[in-house]
């Protein structure tokens, strides 16, 4: 059973009954191996010394990870259900929240393709049960990242919430899609609106300032018909590499996010490449060619807001 609980109080999270502002790292791709495993645990009390008290992890493995978490029946994948159990238990330990995330459609080779609505449902009802039995109150679950399977197969991201609150209405879901987030959804993430009686959370923060955009042209390989494609083996290119302004600006949006009450998580092609070039759990440096990594970010928030 865990030790910590937590709880949303109007548009505050509160851990234990305490007010808990999430700052964190989106470690998307963690699950992909026992070795990511153990190398994000591992780095868990590097985190929190940094003021890092929040992490997210999805069973569909973010682009380029393809993990599948689901079987095709939608019941979880036990590989790596057995994996995420030790991140959130390590996690516990540490009174550390961790962001669930289930669908990841889009790009991902992880998806089912066969998947319907009726799926997409059971697959997050199977995930908000699997961590109701183990009592693993220390979650958000993330139904469907950036609307992305809404977008592309149409599913609605309101019946994924209430499937999972089926299974147990105490265990907060969120909804991450351009618009506001449905009456039964608990917290907003990212591409959603912020809500007059939810905490909303930045959950995947990124500069503004990177030349073609972050996720873009900056961190795929430029083929202008399909910068998704592998290029030489190599997944992202500037793993870890950020300008000044880049490191400025991200540095001001999440400032801004915290001085207004909301969360923020730094996601990052350091902590989210795939091997040979990540996932990056170790901080690494300051963001420069020759010392990639996210040092900067955290010291950032060690030096303005604490450990």
């Amino acid at each position: 059973m865990g030790k910590y609980v937590l709880s949303t109080q109007n548009t505050q999270f509160l851990m234990n009954g305490k007010p808990f502002l999430p700052i964190g790292l989106r470690c998307s791709n963690s699950l992909l191996t026992e070795e990511t495993t153990d190398d994000l645990i591992g780095h868990l009390d590097e985190y929190t010394g940094f003021g890092v008290n929040t992490i997210s992890v999805f069973l569909m493995g973010s682009r380029f990870g393809n993990i599948k978490g689901y079987l095709e029946n939608t019941e979880l994948n036990p590989v790596y259900s057995t994996r995420l159990a030790r991140i959130i238990e390590a996690a516990d330990d540490r009174g550390m929240a961790v962001i669930v995330g289930c669908l990841y459609w889009e790009h991902s080779d992880a998806k089912w393709s066969s998947w319907t609505q009726e799926e997409a449902n059971s697959a997050v009802h199977n995930t908000v049960r699997w961590l109701s039995e183990n009592q693993y109150r220390n979650v958000i679950v993330d139904v469907d990242n950036e609307g992305m399977a809404r977008r592309n197969a149409g599913f609605d991201n309101r019946q994924m919430v209430i499937a999972g609150k089926s299974a147990d209405s105490d265990i907060l879901l969120a909804t991450n899609y351009i618009g506001q987030p449905p009456v039964e959804a608990d917290v907003a993430l990212h591409f959603s609106d912020k809500a007059e009686n939810k905490p909303y959370i930045e959950s995947e923060g990124t500069p503004l300032k990177a030349p073609g955009n972050y996720w873009h042209y900056y961190s795929k390989n430029t083929d202008p018909n399909n910068y998704y494609r592998l290029v030489d083996g190599t997944n992202y290119i500037n793993t870890g590499v950020y300008s000044d302004d880049m490191k400025e600006n991200q540095i001001e949006l999440t400032r801004w996010h915290l001085e207004r009450g909301y969360g923020y998580m730094l996601a990052s092609t350091w902590l989210q490449d795939v091997p040979p070039q990540g996932p990056n759990h170790q901080p690494g440096g300051y963001g420069s060619q020759d010392n990639p990594g996210i040092r900067w970010w955290l010291k950032f928030i060690r030096d303005t807001y604490g450990a």
